[in-house]
């Protein structure tokens, strides 16, 4: 039904971390890391292709549709594509558009710009967005982003809090920022200080900032 086309990225697995890649892919880069946090495995494995395109593209303005997005990443149910740039949408990581055609009229359908990390981070802090993107990218921060990272056993919500942690936000403030329930904050920290090796949050700070 779709081109045959070569997926600009491997499916996900969930056992590794961060979502599915190797840490590899974040040395050096912690605005990447903080954005592959905030995602889903699907959202980020459609973000990362969308990025590639971008990159590949010669057209800076150049739009994707759901329907070129499920031929480029080789997930192929729609409905799963669709809830990804929803959920993309939300995280201000991309935006919808109409797509014009050479003569600038408007097609029918929509097309999704993508931004990269450094944008999406700066478009999350201008809309209040409650994220660990509020954490100062300072050098203590990117090194604390830098360890949660190469801590592969981490689960997404585990990195997500570990970082509050180092910003000093408290129980109640990491569940308020984070969505969840202070209960279910304090069940995350029992895995990380039993993942680091600690047994109090002072020692997780100093871990993650060494």
């Amino acid at each position: 039904m779709f081109p045959q086309e070569a997926p600009l990225i491997s499916g996900v697995d969930s056992k590794t971390y961060p979502l599915g890649e190797h840490s590899e892919h974040f040395q050096g880069r912690p605005t990447m890391a903080l954005v592959a946090l905030s995602h889903t495995p699907v959202e980020h494995q459609i973000y990362r292709a969308m990025l590639l395109a971008l990159a590949e593209n010669t057209k800076p303005a150049a739009l994707l549709t759901a329907r070129r997005l499920m031929t480029i990443t080789g997930i192929r149910s729609l409905s799963t594509i669709r809830r990804g740039l929803e959920g993309l949408l939300s995280k201000f990581s991309i935006d919808r558009e109409r797509k014009t055609n050479e003569s600038g009229t408007r097609e029918a359908g929509a097309g999704y710009r993508v931004y990269p990390p450094e944008e999406v981070i700066a478009r999350r802090r201008e809309q209040g967005f409650a994220g660990t993107e509020r954490g100062e990218l300072n050098h203590s921060f990117e090194r604390a982003i830098t360890r949660v990272v190469e801590h592969r056993s981490l689960s997404r919500r585990e990195a997500q809090v570990a970082l509050c942690c180092v910003e000093g936000l408290t129980n109640a403030q990491i569940g308020s920022r984070l969505q969840v329930t202070e209960q279910t904050v304090k069940f995350h920290l029992r895995h990380i200080f039993i993942k680091f090796g600690v047994r109090r949050r002072a020692e997780l700070i100093s871990r993650l900032l060494m």
